[in-house]
Parts: structure tokens; sequence; C-alpha cells
């Protein structure tokens, strides 16, 4: 990788890339192995695989204040983490934005969860990797809400397949048609008792099914993935301080060697892309405008193919702040729906126990997952009075074992015994695409970069509210089907953005009247721009998006070199 020196600034590329992302790794990846050359701004800190995990080995003790979490005075920067209870720790914290330091506005609340540094959230993803099917493609067109997906899954499962095999994904394959299987590596087992929940569900609820979660984590390395320098997950579970193992799927450990081993790729952090811009004549982007983040010089970049990779909500921004004679209200919108139908997953929501019986058993490691419960409800014959539907993330363990009256020895021996097991099912949620959920820019306030704020309103609908009942409902059933003991519940939802899952606003549809981008994710007007991130949802399905924006980025990055090769961009 060539770090872009101030000194030698080139200024014409074949492909810019905005974002660094999950899916911005993965169009530089792309792009630079199908020959071009490709620059890849990030308005982040560089952070470099292995060398910049600063805290990726330490041992709690290791921590002035043991890892537990942020001091209070310090987490005064971080006021939406904490309203949201969003735990970074000292190993962590580095990983994401001080709010303080990039603020924006609310007319309902929304909470923007930013990891703004070269791989971005790649970096501190949950790594859940799970396929859409046409439930979720068709669910719109069926039921009348928002837009139709202009593709279905015939048109994404062959670059599903090419993105897990290189991704690499532990999973099993359990023949589920609404969460389709894929190229999976071995699964992590699941614990006694979770295995134990499996069976009694599998015989008491008909389908409901608990699996292995599918998560891009490398449980059976290849030959690919070993010559990029990954290996197999240690099982740490210490993720989000960075994997020097390069275990689980990041822009660092994975896409941006591939990018990097073709001598095609030039990175530049510190680069916040203020607007794409429009040449009027050739009716297409020319470019983009850069706001260096240290020195706040201004400069140009140009190229003959733009992807739009700076996560949902920044991409978003970039369209509405692209403004020229053909758009003057924000790139491809056209249709006037940029920056609405917000969508995020809504959860909070769930159950857990203790478990007995199971006393004798006990297990090895830290795994980095769980257990998974597929969507069940609105699927053949069950109808419920709301729509689309729900999973659950799920998990279990041993605590340890708190005495009470020892001392000294005592205390030590009997802290070293463990702890009954428990077991908890917390729900991932659809929610439907309102028009009103949005986000705009307001140009009364600005950053400390001149650029105006964004500004959000977003709100779940009655139709998620009288889904959460049975996110609870459900989950406490199970536990108790299974003879768990001391079942709680909760539902804890407080404001939207939360899940991190942020979706919509610059959708991709049938016709520019109703969409911004079409079903190769162009920009409508502006063939030679890209949005293949969060944005370009129309629907959020209760699957977690990441892998979609994977296979949807491999898919338009193969098109777009086809369509460049016949002068089309």
């Amino acid at each position: 990788m060539k770090l872009q020196s101030k000194n030698e600034e080139k200024l014409t590329y074949d492909a810019i890339v905005i974002g660094s992302g999950i899916s911005g790794g993965w169009a530089a990846k792309e792009l630079c192995e199908k020959g071009l050359k490709v620059l890849m701004l990030d308005r982040g800190r560089n952070i470099e695989h292995i060398k910049d995990y600063k805290t990726a080995l330490k041992n709690p003790w290791d921590f002035e204040h043991r890892n537990v979490k942020v001091p209070l005075e310090e987490m005064k920067n971080y006021p939406i983490h904490e309203r949201t209870g969003f735990t970074i720790t000292e190993a962590s914290k580095d990983m994401f934005v001080k709010d303080v330091d990039y603020p924006y506005l609310e007319e309902k609340r929304f909470d923007w969860i930013r990891s703004w540094q070269v791989g971005g959230k790649s970096l501190t993803w949950g790594r859940v990797a799970l396929r859409f099917s046409d439930l979720d493609f068709e669910a719109n067109i069926k039921e009348g809400v928002g837009a139709d997906w202009p593709i279905r899954y015939k048109d994404i499962a062959p670059w599903y397949d090419y993105v897990e095999r290189f991704a690499g994904i532990s999973g099993s394959l359990e023949n589920i048609p609404h969460l389709p299987d894929g190229v999976f590596q071995k699964p992590f087992d699941l614990t006694c008792v979770e295995n134990h929940l499996k069976a009694v569900v599998n015989q008491k609820f008909d389908g409901r099914h608990v699996i292995p979660p599918r998560q891009a984590h490398i449980t059976e390395p290849t030959e690919e993935q070993l010559s990029l320098g990954r290996a197999k997950c240690q099982a740490r579970d210490m993720c989000w301080r960075g994997c020097p193992f390069g275990a689980y799927f990041s822009t660092q450990s994975a896409t941006l060697p591939a990018a990097n081993r073709t001598g095609n790729l030039t990175v530049r952090p510190h680069s916040i892309v203020s607007e794409i811009l429009y040449d009027e004549k050739k009716a297409k982007a020319s470019g983009v405008r850069v706001i260096d983040q240290n020195t706040k010089e201004v400069l140009e970049f140009n190229a003959k193919i733009i992807f739009v990779n700076a996560s949902a909500m920044a991409s978003t921004y970039i369209l509405l702040n692209s403004k020229s004679a053909r758009f003057p209200n924000g790139m491809g919108n056209d249709s006037g729906v940029l920056g609405h139908y917000l969508m995020d997953h809504h959860f909070s929501a769930g159950a857990y126990a203790n478990v007995e019986g199971f006393e004798g058993q006990y297990y090895y490691g830290r795994r980095p997952n769980g257990f998974y419960v597929p969507r069940y409800r609105n699927i053949g014959n069950d109808k419920r009075d709301y729509l689309r539907g729900f999973g659950y993330e799920g998990g279990s363990g041993r605590g340890w074992n708190m005495p009470k009256e020892d001392f000294g020895v005592d205390f030590k021996n009997s802290a070293s015994k463990p702890g009954p097991w428990n077991i908890s099912l917390s729900a991932f949620a659809e929610t439907l695409p309102y028009f009103e959920n949005k986000m705009w820019i307001d140009e009364s306030q600005k950053d400390q970069w001149g650029m105006p704020l964004a500004n959000f309103s977003a709100e779940i609908g009655d139709n998620e509210k009288r889904m959460r009942k049975d996110m609870v409902n459900d989950a406490a059933e199970m536990l108790e089907a299974a003879g768990c003991k001391d079942i709680g519940t909760y539902d804890d939802f407080e404001g939207f953005g939360r899940c991190i899952h942020e979706m919509g606003t610059a959708r991709m549809g049938h016709t520019p009247k109703e969409s911004v981008l079409n079903k190769h994710n162009q920009v409508w007007g502006a063939e030679n721009v890209f949005v293949t991130d969060g944005a370009a949802m129309v629907s959020n399905s209760c699957a977690n998006p990441s892998l979609t924006y994977m296979a949807l980025t491999a898919r338009a990055a193969d098109f777009a070199l086809s369509e460049l090769k016949k002068g089309n961009l």
C-alpha cells in the first residue's frame, strides 16, 4: 500500500473509493485486482494491521483502570455512547470517534456510533454474516411497503458465494429456505446448554431452529487466506482491539492486503470528502473535492469511476452535499427520496435465565459468538398482527462463583469454582422503511471544517412496537420450555440507530422517479458513481446486512469494469 504523500500528490486515478470499511475495502480490492489505479480516501487516521492494534495483547492489569470502563471524566467525550450504554473500554475507545469532535443535530433522537479510520467499522463490527433471501427482496412489493428491490436472490447469490469464500465465514448447513446456506467453514461448537435448547426448540416449536451463528471468523483457513497472512481464530474474544491473527474479516486483514499486492492502491487518510464533482457537459462525475482533516487544505481528485462507501449516513451526506445545476437537491435526487427511508434494526428486547442440571460440564476458550435463532414469524402459515419478523442472537456460559463468607485461601479456592450456567436471547428485528425517517443537511450550523451538520429524525412505528411483544414473550417461552430458572425479560428500546445497522436513505430502485440508484448501484444521472454500502438498501430484513454490502460491492465493481471497457463510463 502506498500512503499518499503531500509532496507527491497525484490528482488523477482510474477510480476513487470513498471510505475504507467493509464495502470500501471490497471496492478497492476488486477494482485494483481488475487493473485499475485506485485512490482510497478515508476521513480518519491510518491504522496498520497488527502494528496499530495497540491493546490487542494486553492483559487487564496492563491498563490503568483494569480495562473495566473509560473513566467518567473521559466519557464526557463520548456523550452518544454514554446515553446508549454502548460499552467502550480503555482497550477499545480509540476505535471510535469522540462524539464531541463530530457533532450532529437531532430533530428526533438518532444514536450515530462512528468509527472513522482506515478500516472503519470493519474493525469493530459484530461479524455476523447472513444472506438475505427472496423473503426479504420481495417483501416490499408483496406488502405494498416502500419500493420494490430491483434485484432478487438469484442476482446476488453467486456474489454471496464469491465474498464468503474470500472472507471466511464459519457456519453450518441447515437447509432453511429463507436463510440460504453459504460457503462455510467449520462452525464453533454449541455449548451443552445450547445443544439442550436446540433439542427442545426443535421438538416443541415448529419452524424454529437453534443453529451455530454464521460469522466472519476463519476456522479452516484456505491457501488464499494463509497467503494474506490470516490464521485460524484463537477464540480470544478480544475482537474490538483489532485481531493480530487476521482471523476475523476486516479491511486490514483481508481486502487491503489483497489490493496492496496488486501495486495499484494508494490510500489517503485524513481526507474529508465534501462533495462529488459533476461535469455538466459530459453528464457524469469528474472527481471529488477533499478537505484535509489536519491542514484544512482543499484538494480535488479526478477519476473515471467513483465508489461511495463512506457508511450509509456519511455516503448520503456526501450525495446531498454534491449539488450542481443538474442536481440542485443533491446528486441522484431527482426523486426527492435521498435522505429518506432511514432504517436500522430495533433490538434490546429478549430474555435471560439460569440453567440447572449441567454443573458437571464446562467449556474451553472464549468463543467470539454464541448461537442464532433465524426468523420464524410471518412465514408460511404463521400470521401476526405486524409485518416482517426477527431473529435471535444468543449466548450461554458459566459465571464465576462469588464467595460470600470465605477469606484468604478459602476465598481463592471458592472463587476458582465455576458458577451456574446462564443463557440469553436477544432479538434483532426488521424496521419498515418509512419516508418520515430521514437525515438531511442543516446549513444553520457548521463543524470545524466548515461543513454543515447532518440532522436526523427517526423513530420506530406501531408495526415495530407490536412486534416487540413477541420478541420478549417468545424468548421467555423458549427458555421456559427448556426448563430454565429465574427467567427475566427486558424491552429497553431507547433510540434509533443504537444497533449500528443504519441503512437506506439512497435506495436502489427501478426508476429515477422512486430511487437514487439503479439495479447496478449506479446513481441515476451520474452513472459512473456507485453506492454499495448500507445507503443502497431498500429494506433491511432482520438479518445482519454486512454480507449483503460485500456482495453488492463485488457485483457492482464487476459491472463497472465491464461498462468501462465498453466505453459507457
